[in-house]
């Protein structure tokens, strides 16, 4: 069907109309690398960097994309392990981001040349559907950060969304005080979870994780670093909700470290930072031996989103606590342009996102509709 013969990056961002505020610090500008694949007979692909796209922009046009041009995107397994050999010292930062994205792209062209979704290329869906949840509200700058909480949380209801996860770290107190106010506003049958961002101590998410234990949350993300482990471990040991994380992290080998502190109760790989299809694979074959649901963390463009959902699909049903079986897949509601490129997330009646019955990740996009948010644009030719 035509081997590859060009890869074309194309850097995005843009900055958010209200900075988005979290245990960390607030979020003034979102930026991203889109990697578009095209083969010889004119099929293209695409994949997402959100983590670090210009260090591994520069990896892939100077480097990995040798691998990549002339072969064939049905070989991406193949072309996977080669990208793997080529890390030299980096096992674990950049260049399995700059795998990644090629991952991702690789099986949306190869997926689309024979026209089946990612998931049947894979193996078969196990679902049309996947449950989705609104990732936020965020925190606002001035003395309540807080402040917008209930007002976001009824737009998220009004779309549909029946799992909410906002961000939380002002103070333990100020924590518990959010999550039972969210609570009384959702009543008993919506979701909740929230995220601290890796923003705060393991001592403070313990004392958190406490308050906010009578709202009756799924998980707490993120308490501390993922460099912590111990810190992980003492969270766990403690705290009444269950811990989740692993966006941050990309070897296979650091999932294993992360899941061998039995600190955590759902794990959450990126697509765009853990390899692409072929590197959350692993992951979740990791997590099943571990007897731990992974699902798919996605905070990023429509591409990562897509794939994302074309992953969760893949993923076997576990019951988390929820009256919706995991996995679930993360939307971003914070009036993200490169999110609704091509429109809004749709949510049926029961806060699902139905699988895109289109080739590939389920989506059709032109390297012209992102101009607006297009800083810079390469290629490199066969």
């Amino acid at each position: 069907m035509g081997k590859i013969t060009a890869i074309r990056g194309h850097h995005v961002g843009f900055a958010p109309a209200v900075p988005l505020g979290n245990a960390a610090g607030f979020i003034r500008r979102r930026d991203f690398l889109l990697l578009e694949v095209e083969a010889a007979d004119g099929t293209i692909g695409w994949g997402e960097v959100g983590a670090s796209p210009w260090a591994a922009a520069a990896l892939i046009r100077h480097g990995l994309a040798r691998q990549v041009l002339g072969q064939d995107a049905a070989e991406y397994g193949r072309i996977f392990e080669a990208l793997l050999g080529l890390r030299g010292y980096d096992q674990r930062g950049v260049s399995i981001m700059a795998a990644s994205a090629i991952d991702m792209a690789l099986h949306d062209v190869a997926a689309r040349q024979r026209g089946i979704s990612v998931a049947a290329l894979r193996g078969g869906a196990l679902r049309s559907r996947v449950p989705a949840y609104a990732s936020g509200p965020f925190m606002v700058e001035g003395p309540d950060p807080y402040a917008g909480f209930p007002r976001d949380i009824d737009a998220y209801l009004r779309r549909g969304f029946r799992a909410i996860k906002p961000r939380a770290g002002v103070s333990p107190a100020a924590d518990g005080a959010m999550a039972a106010a969210l609570r009384r506003q959702v009543g008993p049958d919506v979701a909740l979870m929230v995220d601290f961002n890796r923003g705060v101590t393991a001592r403070a998410g313990l004392d958190a994780a406490q308050r906010m234990a009578p709202a009756g949350l799924l998980w707490i993300e993120e308490p501390t670093v993922p460099e912590d482990l111990p810190g992980y471990r003492m969270v766990a040991a403690t705290s009444p909700i269950g811990i989740a994380g692993g966006e941050a992290l990309g070897s296979l080998a650091a999932f294993r470290e992360f899941l061998e502190t039995g600190a955590v109760s759902v794990v959450q790989p990126d697509m765009s930072v853990c390899g692409g299809y072929s590197g959350f694979a692993r992951v979740a074959a990791l997590c099943a031996a571990w007897d731990l649901p992974a699902m798919p963390h996605v905070f990023g463009t429509l591409v990562n989103f897509h794939a994302s959902l074309q992953m969760a699909a893949l993923l076997p049903a576990r019951r988390g606590g929820a009256a919706m079986p995991y996995p679930f897949v993360e939307c971003d509601v914070s009036g993200n342009p490169l999110q609704t490129v091509l429109g809004e997330v749709v949510l049926d009646a029961e806060g699902m996102v139905a699988l895109p019955e289109g080739p590939g990740a389920g989506f059709e996009l032109r390297a012209e509709q992102l101009a607006p948010w297009i800083t810079e644009s390469w290629s490199v030719t066969a």
